[in-house]
């Protein structure tokens, strides 16, 4: 028996197959307190809260992951490989890249970049291109275009440095498409091709690399409510 885990105290039955991962656990206490019905507590270990609940009639959790691709990759290891979860959607933040997004945008991530040496541990003679699933990805840009958010599909960076040294790093991936910044996708997206599962990124822009604008911590909190509805209708449609 695999749990509970170090980080997880909670059996298999108390994840609903699909799971939203905000970064934030007070994220995922909002989601849990304003969207889902009937919503329990079943994880709370370090306080990274988890729930379950309905959405829609379909039993839907949410559970936070923390910062960084370190701690995304222990959740999502564990939740797919112990708890028998199918489906992760990163629900959180980045920072655009790109002039032609803009605040409050959503970003689908189509692929995941990465200056972590996360992939190393796979024994890759090469490089490794995180995706996401091609089936959540359609289903999210069908919600996206249903409740007429602004959205953009393609590749985001996942970087182990929040301050990084070198301050050309942003300039080198813009120059090569990437829509935006975060910390977490590409840990979720290699972590799901390795447990043969699937995962989705989904991120709504809160601060602006080239224009310097930005959002507060409790309007990334509580506000980014279009990307916390295609996420949770995204769920809904996939659940059997």
């Amino acid at each position: 028996m695999n749990y509970p885990t170090p980080h997880i105290d909670a059996k298999p039955s108390d994840f609903a197959k699909t799971v939203l991962m905000p970064g934030d656990p007070l994220r995922s206490k909002f989601i849990a307190e304003n969207f889902l019905t009937d919503a329990v507590l079943v994880n709370n270990v370090r306080g990274v809260q988890g729930y379950t609940g309905t959405y829609k009639g379909k039993k839907v959790s949410v559970m936070a992951s923390g910062m960084g691709m370190p701690s995304m990759g222990i959740y999502s290891y564990e939740l797919f490989n112990f708890f028998e979860v199918e489906n992760i959607i990163r629900i959180g933040s980045c920072g655009a890249l790109s002039r032609d997004v803009k605040i409050r945008d959503i970003i689908i991530g189509m692929g995941a970049c990465t200056n972590s040496d996360f992939a190393s541990q796979y024994k890759i003679n090469g490089s490794f291109a995180p995706v996401c699933d091609y089936k959540l990805l359609c289903e999210a840009v069908r919600q996206c275009e249903r409740i007429g958010a602004c959205w953009h599909v393609g590749n985001l960076v996942s970087t182990d440095t929040f301050y990084s040294a070198d301050s050309s790093l942003n300039d080198s991936y813009a120059n090569m498409g990437v829509l935006g910044a975060e910390m977490e996708a590409a840990a979720l997206y290699m972590t799901a091709a390795y447990s043969k599962k699937h995962a989705l990124a989904v991120c709504t822009v809160s601060d602006h690399i080239i224009t310097g604008e930005t959002t507060s911590a409790a309007q990334r909190e509580t506000s980014f409510t279009q990307m916390m509805e295609v996420a949770l209708e995204t769920a809904a449609a996939i659940e059997k």
